[in-house]
């Protein structure tokens, strides 16, 4: 993408922040939610940069929230961490009349064996992630605060069952922002009640996981190394990380055998990976419409034939 001006108020908060001048700024892909940037800077190296309307700055603030408790797992041990890179935010703040994420520049574009560096540590980050932080007696499901699944809200709070959290907090709200639009997907309630008693033989610990794992939210680095960014962290069961990764065209095969040799997944993960993407259906229904309300409804209706075991 081409190079373009330097915008000045954003210039002048980057050199705040790193200490250094931006050279350029070149326009690159950033999703289809905000403005992407890769800067130069003087010393040669690069950051990127994430730019919206003021407006967006929670979407922002909860990025670099669920980024930096990603890495603060990732890191706890890196011997044991394959080399897994999380971006740390370097700074997020409203600047002027917009809102701006500075990350470190990722180059993307490795080999297979990064695929299966990813897999074992998202293995070992979901296994450690089980031991409370200091100053928590125990954790449960959900997360602290509220955050965004894409740019669509994901409601947490803290819950003790699984099932309920994941019918109430998950599917539930799904299902109600499409009926306010207009649009009642056959079976909803009915899937929502069962959730829990599907779900209840199911012993689940609750793992931080990414919660928007798909192959554009992923990826190996140039030099070999995986990498996971734009998360959307919640604390749940680890099958919903290895469920998404199957959406959306998927992430190569080496991946999940490599998941599956460092923590092998229970009995019945198969039958519970159709409920799981059912809320990335119908979140990308809310956002995008079209053929995903369609897709929702058939998930829907293969559950309601054949349940998770």
């Amino acid at each position: 993408m081409a190079t373009v001006p330097v915008p000045q108020g954003l210039a002048a908060f980057v050199a705040e922040q790193v200490g250094q001048r931006s050279k350029s700024w070149r326009a690159v892909g950033g999703g289809c939610i905000h403005q992407a940037w890769c800067l130069q800077l003087e010393d040669g190296s690069r950051l990127f940069a994430k730019v919206n309307r003021l407006e967006a700055w929670p979407l922002f603030q909860a990025e670099a929230e669920g980024l930096i408790a990603l890495a603060g797992v990732a890191a706890s041990d890196a011997a044991d961490s394959y080399g897994l890179v999380v971006p740390v935010p370097l700074a997020f703040a409203p600047v002027q009349d917009q809102a701006v994420l500075l990350l470190p520049w990722l180059e993307l574009g490795g080999g297979e064996g990064g695929w299966v560096d990813l897999g074992r540590a998202l293995a070992t980050l979901h296994r450690r992630s089980l031991q409370p932080a200091p100053g928590q007696d125990q954790l449960r499901f959900g997360w602290a605060t509220d955050n965004f699944i894409g740019a669509g809200p994901q409601a947490n709070g803290w819950h003790g069952h699984w099932g309920l959290f994941f019918a109430e907090q998950r599917l539930e709200p799904q299902l109600r922002a499409l009926a306010r639009r207009g649009i009642r997907l056959r079976g909803g309630e009915a899937v929502v009640r069962g959730v829990p008693e599907w779900l209840d033989q199911h012993a689940v610990d609750p793992c931080l996981v990414h919660g928007d794992l798909w192959s554009g939210n992923a990826g190996v680095l140039v030099d070999g190394r995986a990498a996971l960014f734009d998360p959307a962290v919640y604390r749940a069961d680890r099958e919903v990380d290895l469920a998404m990764a199957r959406l959306f065209g998927g992430v190569p095969r080496p991946f999940f055998d490599a998941y599956q040799a460092a923590w092998p997944l229970p009995p019945g993960h198969e039958g519970r990976v159709e409920l799981y993407n059912l809320y990335h259906l119908l979140n990308h229904a809310n956002l995008f419409g079209g053929s995903y309300v369609q897709q929702a409804q058939a998930s829907i209706e293969r559950l309601l034939k054949s349940p998770p075991a």
